[in-house]
């Protein structure tokens, strides 16, 4: 009885099938971007500019500290990272006018009317050398999620929507009313580590 050929595959061509099936998937996947943090960053001063020294009022100011072990002090008092975000929005908001807290102003803002709001306040963020960067970012995050849920507040309180769903005129206004102001100093040396 004679051996039966069994048929070969022909194997030539497998080479250019997989050169294709990869520039297909490099082609049609989509590659992970870089994330950071949204900052506008001041103009330069010019060379012969004098920086003016500012007189900014003591209780304008909200002073965010991250040692070398990660620790936050807010306000010179130790805080949970989870407790940041609250005590952000009453900084920022002061609704009972406190004393301790900014000095709110009453503004017409185009679009809001005649309107309170504590124009003048700054978030200060301050950090040690040692400071790991998931902390930093961490305390960024929750800083910038205080602003982002008050602007939300207030529109859904005033014009019953979500911030995101209002017309960029009054998206702008509500920022105006809450505007980001987070100032970062550089890093210093606070010990509590090494």
């Amino acid at each position: 009885m004679a051996k039966r050929k069994i048929p070969e595959i022909n194997a030539s061509s497998m080479a250019d099938i997989s050169f294709l099936l990869l520039i297909f998937f490099l082609v049609s996947t989509s590659m992970s971007v870089d994330k950071g943090l949204s900052r506008r960053l001041p103009p330069p001063l010019q060379p012969n500019q004098k920086v003016e020294d500012m007189d900014i009022n003591k209780r304008n100011i909200f002073v965010v500290k991250i040692n070398s072990m990660n620790q936050l002090l807010v306000q010179g008092k130790e805080m949970d990272i989870k407790q940041l975000r609250e005590k952000t929005k009453e900084f920022i908001d002061n609704k009972a006018n406190d004393p301790e807290l900014p000095v709110k102003v009453a503004e017409e803002i185009e679009g809001l009317g005649v309107v309170e709001y504590t124009k003048d306040h700054v978030i200060s963020v301050q950090n040690d050398v040692d400071t790991q960067y998931q902390a930093y970012l961490e305390v960024q995050n929750e800083l910038v999620a205080a602003y982002n849920e008050l602007r939300d507040e207030y529109a859904r309180n005033r014009f019953g929507v979500p911030y995101a769903e209002l017309d960029e005129d009054l998206q702008k206004a509500i920022q105006k009313m809450y505007p980001q102001k987070i100032s970062e100093a550089e890093p210093k040396n606070y010990g509590g580590g090494k």
